[in-house]
């Protein structure tokens, strides 16, 4: 293969363009319909982002982490599947096009179903596969070629063969429910798909007059215009304070004049207000169960569009909020207000358009779950499907004990139109695959499609298994499903992955995923939560074009640890661009000295001509390898990429590049430079691999550059069973030459010593052991400490107006006898220590008085205390120094 050259400094909107590129044309993402059998199979079901979305950090850290694991498999050598598509997201989807038609001057009325549902296909063909490019920037290796969408004619038949089983076997029905209803998008919404937040409101104390005039029942309300539809109070059986009301009381209702029973239920809470509860079954989920229990009328009193009906009386036609109002003054003018109390209570949200849901009574499609859920239970019971981390397994328990019946029929157009007809002539309903001619009973033509859609989570439901394929049994299914793992946030782990089990074990008798994992969410660098209205969202694209996709994914991987949220930073992330970059010129200083008869030449090299520094290295590259697997394997992304990013930066760039120098640059040692440059090209090579999952373009880039490598890195093998493995003798003596430079180097540091002047230092081993280690590694030690001379003597005394350093087996004495001036030093570091000590007063009287600490911003008030807390570390530190001095002038 022709070698690429590597620029003076890493681009990464270049290289990132050139490669994507690249891996596309090679089909390098594409995965065997029908591995071989000595081949395991690893397949991943992306989350499909709505088709209507926009690449936020929530989808880049759950594509990231599922991007390292199939990128990782590869390596393994598994076949992997990644499935990409798109869904088709009903609700919003609709809202999109309709805002669009509305800027256009006119509205899917309008235009009719039929031209509406072409209008929105007509967007999706432009628009839609804006998400699909961004996930491509951000490098996802998906099997594009696959790619599904939840409304393609496959996963169509496929929602649809579904549908009609789970008709037929009685798990899907009609019924009256009390169900969430949003006004604005006039549909129905489950009880995922209400948002609920904290609003101010207020309590209604209302009089309902006794019918025998003997006195009032009131009841608490923070909806009084439902009281219109009011068919019963309630008391508690065993509330004393109504023993006196007869079991045949009623009261009449006011503003509508109507006699309604006074009833005893035990959903009343006795703790809690009057005692007495106002019972209307058409706008309340709990009145409803009550009126089921009571044989109740359910009097819808407001429309689907949130406006009041003619069962509200006078109130007829007024929007609910201003009947609201119009209700209040009507009960005071008649004297039956008896107080309004202030409320700040949690109201339910549509999550699409954030108008408050009403429930309201219909007639609805439903899902029965409690058949379904048993099963889903038992498979995480039995530990066929984890969930990682364990701890959310307990949310799923809590859920699917406690399920209620899936509302699955939607009140919009844009969607899965459900497989229902009812006959005109004979009012028989038929559910069927196909589009039927004729009603079955009476032979009628007259055959009416309902209109209502499915909710967009029933067909995502289906997704581990119809995008391969099924109702068809295809090679595709039979290879792939089960899939691995789902890696998923956990605010769709009721929305999406408890359906997906239900349905998944339903249809397929096999769980749809073996592992899911739960990662946390994003936040901002102070863990608030990403918002506009907080002005804190950070675009990933835009972190991308400024610092590269590769620093991006290292940032998200690097931070995503278990059951913790990820504090993202601009800072963060230019951190690890610092890390690519170092990367790249150890890449480029590397192949300055590399050649193709050093690639897989370690193993023709006599192990005993190895020096400390390559055992180490070689030994450290196999722990690194089997840790980073381990990681990886767990779900522990951030320890995978800690290992990483330690073994490349520190291990490799900082220590055993620099230790090799001497060796590179030393003409008359070819058979010592041939063994170094075998183990440089053999750590290189296998760092590049280990780096890939996390870092794929700037991998794959040095890749092409390095001497002896073929193809992609995509086709490279995890290093595993690497010669000549660990050596635990090494890492200990190198771990005793690291310390004994670093202790120099911390002396040069403290003292204030220009890196150009050589320093003259005594070693005074403790044993036979670590006087071997110093001994034969003097030169390496003088040569990365800056030391001229290096004596190692057993029997040695601190000379005087020398600095020790005290390590595992030994003593260093540098010194600084006529290096510097002692008096000068001293007094220079007083000076800062006093400084120092004066901005710490100031410092310390603020985070003392109180109304500093209760009235300023939390971010100041941090920001004091980190200041703080660096100060008294730089103060110690300097005591420390100047302790030194005062000893070596003595």
């Amino acid at each position: 293969m022709t070698r690429e050259l590597l620029d003076k400094s890493y681009s990464p909107e270049t290289v990132e363009k050139k490669w994507y590129g690249f891996w596309e044309q090679e089909k390098l993402f594409h995965a065997e319909e029908s591995p071989p059998q000595s081949v395991s199979a690893y397949s991943i079901v992306i989350p499909p982002p709505n088709v209507t979305g926009v690449l936020h950090m929530g989808h880049a850290l759950n594509n990231t982490l599922q991007d390292i694991l199939c990128r990782y498999h590869r390596l393994k050598g598994d076949s992997v599947l990644w499935m990409p598509g798109t869904d088709h997201a009903g609700i919003a989807t609709q809202n999109v096009v309709e805002k669009k038609l509305a800027a256009e001057g006119t509205d899917r009325h309008h235009l009719g179903r039929e031209k509406f549902i072409d209008a929105v296909w007509a967007w999706r063909q432009q628009s839609g596969s804006a998400i699909i490019n961004q996930l491509k920037r951000l490098g996802a290796s998906c099997d594009w070629d696959r790619e599904r969408f939840t409304m393609d004619e496959g996963l169509s038949r496929a929602v649809r063969k579904v549908f009609v089983q789970l008709y037929n076997e009685g798990l899907i029905y009609q019924g009256d429910y009390i169900i969430n209803w949003c006004c604005r998008c006039r549909t129905a919404l489950s009880d995922l798909e209400v948002e609920h937040e904290e609003i101010d409101g207020a309590f209604y104390h209302i009089r309902y007059p006794l019918s025998d005039g003997s006195g009032y029942l009131t009841v608490a309300t923070t909806r009084p215009e439902t009281m219109l539809g009011d068919t019963a109070v309630a008391l508690h059986p065993d509330d004393e304070r109504y023993a006196h009301i007869a079991a045949s009381a009623t009261v009449t209702l006011p503003l509508m004049d109507r006699e309604i029973p006074v009833i005893r239920d035990t959903h009343v809470d006795l703790s809690t207000g009057t005692g007495a509860l106002k019972v209307t079954p058409a706008h309340d989920p709990n009145d409803f169960e009550i009126g089921i229990r009571h044989n109740l009328p359910s009097i819808k009193v407001m429309d689907d569009d949130g406006m009041m009906t003619e069962a509200a009386g006078k109130f007829c036609g007024m929007d609910r909020f201003a009947c609201r109002k119009a209700v209040v003054e009507a009960l005071k003018d008649q004297g039956l207000l008896a107080q309004v109390t202030p409320h700040r209570h949690s109201v339910g949200h549509c999550y699409r358009c954030h108008t408050i849901v009403e429930p309201n009574l219909s007639l609805q499609w439903f899902v029965k779950t409690t058949p379904l859920a048993e099963k889903a239970i038992k498979a995480v019971e039995t530990g066929k499907t984890r969930i990682i981390p364990e701890s959310w397994t307990k949310t799923y328990y809590d859920w699917m004990h406690n399920i209620r019946d899936w509302c699955i029929s939607r009140q919009i157009w844009w969607g899965h139109q459900i497989p229902a007809w009812t006959c005109g002539a004979c009012g028989r309903m038929v559910v069927a695959m196909d589009t039927p001619d004729t009603c079955p009973d009476c032979h009628s033509t007259d055959l009416v499609q309902e209109t209502d859609v499915l909710d967009t989570w029933f067909s995502s439901a289906l997704w581990p298994f119809s995008t391969m394929g099924w109702p068809d049994q295809t090679p595709l299914l039979k290879a792939y499903y089960p899939t691995s793992v789902l890696v998923t946030a956990f605010d769709i782990l009721f929305f999406w992955v408890a359906r997906m089990m239900m349905m998944g074990i339903h249809f397929m008798d096999e769980i749809p995923f073996r592992d899911v994992y739960i990662h946390a969410l994003v936040r901002d660098e102070e863990g608030k939560k990403m918002s506009k209205s907080l002005g804190n969202v950070i675009d990933p694209l835009n972190i991308i074009d400024q610092y590269g996709t590769d620093a991006f994914r290292f940032t998200l991987a690097a931070f995503a640890a278990q059951g913790r949220d990820v504090k993202m930073s601009e800072k963060r992330v230019e951190g690890y661009r610092h890390f690519i970059n170092k990367l790249w010129n150890a890449a480029r200083f590397a192949l300055m000295h590399l050649e193709e008869k050093y690639a897989d030449a370690l193993d023709q090299q006599n192990e005993k001509a190895l020096s400390l520094p390559d055992r180490w290295i070689l030994s450290r590259l196999t722990q690194v390898a089997q840790q980073t697997e381990a990681a990886i394997d767990a779900y522990k992304f951030n320890e995978a990429a800690g290992a990483v990013y330690q073994f490349v930066w520190h291990e490799l760039c900082d220590w055993y590049l620099e230790a090799i120098k001497p060796t590179l640059y030393n003409d008359g040692a070819e058979a010592e430079k041939a063994v170094t440059l075998s183990v440089l090209w053999q750590v290189f090579k296998n760092a590049l691999v280990l780096l890939h999952p996390f870092a794929p373009f700037v991998t794959e880039e040095i890749w092409h550059a390095l001497p002896g490598t073929k193809g992609s890195i995509m086709r490279a093998n995890w290093p595993e069973n690497l010669i000549p493995g660990e050596d635990p003798a090494a890492e200990a003596d190198m771990k005793t030459v690291m310390a004994a430079i670093t202790g120099i180097r911390n002396v040069r540091g403290e003292m204030n010593i220009s890196p150009a002047l050589a320093l003259s230092v005594v070693a005074h081993p403790e044993d036979p052991q670590t006087q071997a280690v110093i001994t034969a590694n003097q030169a390496l030690i003088m040569n990365l400490a800056r030391v001229s001379d290096l004596a190692v003597d057993t029997a040695a005394q601190r000379p005087k107006a020398a600095a020790t350093v005290l390590i595992e087996g030994a003593a260093l004495f540098v010194k600084l006898e006529g290096i510097i001036d002692f008096s000068q030093e001293a007094a220079r570091l007083e000076k800062e220590i006093g400084k120092l000590a004066k901005e710490m007063t100031g410092m310390t009287k603020k985070l003392e008085n109180a109304d500093f600490l209760e009235k300023a911003p939390p971010d100041v008030v941090a920001g004091v205390r980190e200041k703080h807390k660096a100060m008294v570390e730089k103060r110690s530190a300097l005591e420390t120094t100047l302790g030194r001095i005062r000893d070596m002038m003595e």
